[in-house]
């Protein structure tokens, strides 16, 4: 059943990247999904890497993370139970990179210095606003477009003026910009830069490799850079050393690989709101 007025196969593709951003955007989601990247893993060794996540607060993620087919559960005896990434949790850590790439570029700086897990996490949290991935898709396809057509398009058979409050956030988001009142709605630097987003999250969720990114109809582009390797990938900026969790995860240098060390933060990360630089798009 179509959820907007754009076209069905468009609608479908709109529909299936919301969906992929529903799995993974709940907190701590891609911290699970990290943590399970090497390895299968006892609960208890979950929570070793998770520490602020106590009193049964792992489980309910497992079970979502299990229920969207990212995690499965192995029952190796009664009191042995593990937890891996299946096939398809596998192939949707290649992603991660370039939603941390597009943050790194176009995200507000904050004043001290971000791991690249929490660059992740709060680009996912911007693009999971309510009407957020139609509303972009639509100004991506068109350019501009006034709010009424925004509304007609994007929440059919509604009242029209319940477009605003999500066209506010996504300006005060920074992805979205107007020239005023009455005036139509267009996607601003930072909203044309989740072009490899958006094709990266459709390819993995239509099973296609991510090479596939640069030939998505609305947002691929020739030049569409997308770390495939998530091993070779670099991050610019890092939190300060957490406390080692394997031998394997250790590193000496303070410009860290995907994935790196600094996920890890031993203690659940604060995330102050700083201005928006021109351009940008707040955290």
């Amino acid at each position: 059943m179509a959820t907007t007025a754009l076209p069905p196969t468009v609608d479908a593709d709109v529909a299936r990247v919301t969906e992929a951003l529903g799995m993974i955007t709940p907190r701590w989601n891609v911290r699970v999904l990290l943590a399970l990247r090497a390895e299968p893993l006892r609960y208890t060794e979950l929570t070793d890497k998770m520490t602020w996540l106590r009193g049964g607060q792992l489980h309910p993620r497992l079970r979502a993370l299990g229920d969207a087919g990212l995690v499965g559960r192995t029952e190796h005896s009664l009191h042995h139970v593990t937890y891996h990434l299946t096939g398809r949790g596998t192939t949707l850590l290649p992603v991660l990179p370039v939603i941390a790439t597009w943050a790194e570029e176009f995200l507000e700086k904050p004043a001290g210095p971000v791991s690249t897990v929490r660059n992740v996490e709060d680009a996912l949290t911007l693009l999971t606003r309510r009407h957020a991935t139609s509303i972009l898709w639509v100004l991506k396809t068109r350019r501009e477009a006034s709010a009424r057509y925004l509304a007609d398009t994007v929440m059919p058979g509604g009242y029209w003026t319940n477009v605003y409050p999500p066209l506010r956030q996504l300006v005060d988001d920074g992805l979205v910009d107007t020239a005023g009142n009455g005036r139509p709605y267009r996607l601003t630097a930072s909203g044309h830069g989740l072009g490899m987003v958006f094709g990266a999250l459709s390819a993995w969720a239509a099973g296609r490799p991510l090479t596939h990114a640069s030939r998505h109809p609305v947002w691929g582009t020739p030049d569409t850079n997308i770390p495939t390797e998530p091993g070779t990938w670099v991050s610019r900026q890092s939190r300060l050393p957490a406390p080692p969790l394997r031998p394997a995860l250790e590193t000496g240098t303070s410009r860290s690989t995907w994935p790196s060390p600094d996920l890890f933060s031993h203690a659940a990360p604060a995330r102050p709101a700083t201005a928006v630089p021109v351009g940008g798009a707040r955290r």
